[in-house]
């Protein structure tokens, strides 16, 4: 079947995986209410396409944090990319230096900070947990920025790890054959399989539930990299964010795999650039399948978005050559949302391009 949309890699996946990797992927939390949310909020925000503009020359480049990317598309860190492909986190490093874009590596990857560095020349930043034990972050961290990535995203949503409900079915463990390889000389590097999920079982151990704002300021003492939180969905948190100094903010309900009934990450994208108000930049990940995706979320005031299961389909279908089709699919697509939309550069995608549900109801009001 030729593959003409991002979501049919998911449906390939599927018949490809085995099903406790698939389930593990592509889950949710609880209902998975949330995981369907993520998706179908993005289908109430409409477009208010402008006309007669010239689109011969459209330009998608952008610059985070200072470095420069040819589209706004990133890639959001996926845990044991191994269990999907046998080049795991190494050909997704691949196709996003390929793409001219930025990879994020997971702290519970199937290749190390190391591996994914020798792949050659790439924007990469490394996605922490702040574990109990302080030595293995700033081991982590250290290893990180020695490897050369340019930032850290700290994830800040996972105090506890969200109940997932396949998993415990499926008594999820990772393959016997993999192991979580930035840990692989800690001590951490093996999950048992317990009664429920072994990666419960690994998560509840290891990762400190005491994390607070406090700890965004210790990060800060022991790497020069700017930190992005990662998780924020409120004004509340926006600003304590900023004031703690975060260098960015990625909104994110962690793929709708935490806390169920939370609402989609674009409902919540522009209360929270409201909040930060310019002084830092706010990203989104979470149910981004299409580039009319892309193009609502910049419209809504983010500087770009990540994509994390779209990655994981690709890299399950073909590999590498799987995700470098994602990320021109998605290309093209934003392509020509932008040329139907008369945008011929990503500052042209203003607010007054789409139209919410918010923007309907006032309309509705104003006219009683």
């Amino acid at each position: 079947m030729e593959v003409t949309n991002v979501c049919e890699y998911e449906e390939l996946a599927k018949k490809k995986l085995p099903k406790m990797v698939y389930d593990y992927y592509s889950a949710g939390a609880e209902d998975q209410w949330t995981l369907k949310e993520n998706r179908e909020a993005f289908s109430r925000i409409l477009f208010r396409p402008r006309v007669l503009v010239d689109v011969t020359k459209i330009d998608m480049t952008t610059t985070v944090l200072g470095f420069k990317i040819s589209i706004p598309i990133m890639i959001a860190p996926s845990a044991m990319q191994k269990m999907a492909h046998p080049d795991g986190e190494l050909a997704t490093a691949r196709a996003a230096a390929s793409a001219g874009t930025i990879m994020t590596l997971s702290s519970l990857a199937t290749c190390s900070v190391e591996e994914v560095n020798a792949t050659g020349p790439g924007i990469r930043f490394f996605q922490l947990y702040v574990y109990k034990d302080r030595n293995i972050v700033r081991q982590l961290v250290r290893r990180a920025e020695k490897a050369g990535y340019k930032a850290i995203a700290l994830t800040v949503d996972t105090p506890r790890l969200g109940r997932r409900e396949v998993d415990i079915k499926n008594k999820f463990t990772l393959p016997p054959n993999l192991t979580l390889k930035n840990f692989e000389n800690l001590d951490l590097g093996k999950m048992d399989k317990a009664n429920d999920s072994g990666l419960a079982a690994y998560a509840a151990s290891q990762v400190d539930q005491s994390l607070s704002w406090k700890d965004v300021k210790w990060l800060q003492t022991i790497t020069s990299l700017p930190i992005l939180c990662k998780g924020i969905m409120t004004a509340e948190d926006t600003r304590m964010a900023i004031e703690y100094g975060a260098a960015g903010i990625i909104v994110s309900n962690h793929g709708a795999r935490q806390l169920d009934y939370t609402p989609a990450t674009i409902t919540c994208l522009e209360e929270v650039v409201k909040e930060a108000n310019g002084r830092v930049p706010v990203f989104l990940d979470g149910g981004v399948r299409r580039g009319t995706d892309v193009f609502k979320a910049i419209a809504l005031g983010a500087s770009g978005i990540f994509i994390g299961r779209p990655v994981l389909y690709g890299l399950a279908v073909d590999g590498e050559a799987g995700i470098k089709n994602v990320l021109k699919m998605l290309r093209n697509e934003l392509e020509m949302t932008m040329a139907l939309s008369g945008c011929t550069s990503l500052e042209d995608i203003t607010r007054d391009r789409v139209l919410t549900e918010s923007d309907k109801i006032r309309r509705s009001i104003s006219r009683l």
